[in-house]
C-alpha cells in the first residue's frame, strides 16, 4: 500500500511538471510566433529618432519627413533648440514628437570633452540630474506648451556615480517619462517584453540605405518595434544620417508590401500600453 502511494504522489508530480512544461512552451511558442498586432496588420513598428536637436534636423531632416506625411521624434536639448525655436514650433504644428534629452547632456567623464568641462555622470547624483531633466521638460512647457513623454539618454549612458556608488537612473526616467531610450544597440524592442525605460536605440548615422535595410531585416522577429536614432542630417559622417539614405528609407518603410507601421516614440509606445497583455 506504502509503494502504490508512493508511486501515486511521483505520478501526480510528473503530470504537474509536465503541465508546466507545456505552459511555458506555449508562452514561448506565442511570442516566437509574433501575436502581437500592429495598424495595419504591419509586422513590424518602427520609429525614425534623432538627438540634440541640432539645426540639420530643422533644415534637411523635417522637411523630408514632412515630404512623405512622416512624424519624427526629437529629443531635445534646450541649448541646440533656442537657436531654430521659430523652425521647432512648426515642427510641433506638423505633428512631429518632442522628447527630453536632458540640458546638460552629461554622459560619462570618459568623453574628453566633458573632462574639460569638469564634469561627467560619474560626479553628479539622482538629485542633480533630476533638476536637470526637470529644467528640460520646463523650456518644453514655456517654448512649445507641451509636457514630453519620451525621454533619450544622452550616449545612452544610464548611471550616475563611481564604483560602489553607482546608481541606475533608469527609475528615474520610468518615474518622470513614459519611456526611456538608450543608443547603439544590436536589438529590436519585443512588445509583449521590453521595458518602456529601457527601449533599445539602433544607430542609422554614417549609414547607406542598404546598411540601414540590412541592419532592419536581422531585427524583424517577434514582432519586433525598431527605433532608429541619428544626430545631424545631410552628408554621411560619423554622427549623420545620410539625406539620401533617410529618404530612400522612409519610402521603403511606407510601402506597405514591406509590412511596416511608422510612428513617434510616444504613438508606438502608448499602443503597445494598451494591447499587450501581462
Amino acid at each position: 500500500m506504502y509503494k502504490i502511494k508512493l508511486i501515486n504522489h511521483r505520478m501526480a508530480a510528473i503530470l504537474m511538471t509536465l503541465s508546466f512544461a507545456s505552459l511555458a512552451t506555449d508562452n514561448v511558442e506565442q511570442l516566437v510566433e509574433g501575436k502581437f498586432s500592429y495598424p495595419n496588420n504591419a509586422r513590424n513598428a518602427i520609429s525614425l529618432s534623432f538627438d540634440d536637436a541640432r539645426d540639420s534636423q530643422v533644415d534637411v531632416a523635417i522637411p523630408i519627413l514632412n515630404k512623405y506625411n512622416v512624424k519624427g521624434t526629437f529629443y531635445v536639448n534646450p541649448q541646440f533648440a533656442m537657436h531654430r525655436l521659430d523652425g521647432w514650433k512648426k515642427a510641433v504644428k506638423k505633428g512631429h514628437e518632442l522628447g527630453n534629452h536632458t540640458s546638460s547632456h552629461l554622459c560619462t567623464g570618459n568623453f574628453e570633452w566633458l573632462r574639460k568641462k569638469g564634469q561627467g555622470l560619474e560626479q553628479v547624483d539622482l538629485a542633480w540630474l533630476r533638476k536637470d531633466i526637470e529644467s528640460t521638460t520646463e523650456f518644453l512647457q514655456k517654448q512649445f506648451n507641451i509636457t514630453p513623454q519620451s525621454f533619450a539618454y544622452p550616449c545612452g549612458n544610464t548611471f550616475v556615480g563611481r564604483g560602489k556608488q553607482v546608481k541606475s537612473y533608469v527609475p528615474l526616467i520610468a518615474e518622470m517619462f513614459k519611456t526611456g531610450r538608450t543608443w547603439l544597440d544590436e536589438t529590436g524592442n519585443n512588445p509583449t517584453y521590453t521595458d518602456l525605460a529601457q527601449l533599445t536605440g539602433n544607430r542609422m548615422d554614417g549609414m547607406t540605405f542598404k546598411e540601414i535595410k540590412d541592419m532592419l531585416e536581422l531585427q524583424r522577429e517577434d514582432n519586433k518595434w525598431i527605433i532608429l536614432a541619428g544626430h545631424d542630417v545631410g552628408d554621411k559622417g560619423m554622427y549623420t544620417v545620410d539625406k539620401d539614405a533617410l529618404e530612400a528609407l522612409i519610402v521603403y518603410l511606407k510601402d506597405p508590401k514591406n509590412g511596416f507601421w511608422l510612428a513617434t516614440v510616444n504613438e508606438v509606445a502608448s499602443h503597445i500600453e494598451l494591447h499587450r497583455t501581462k
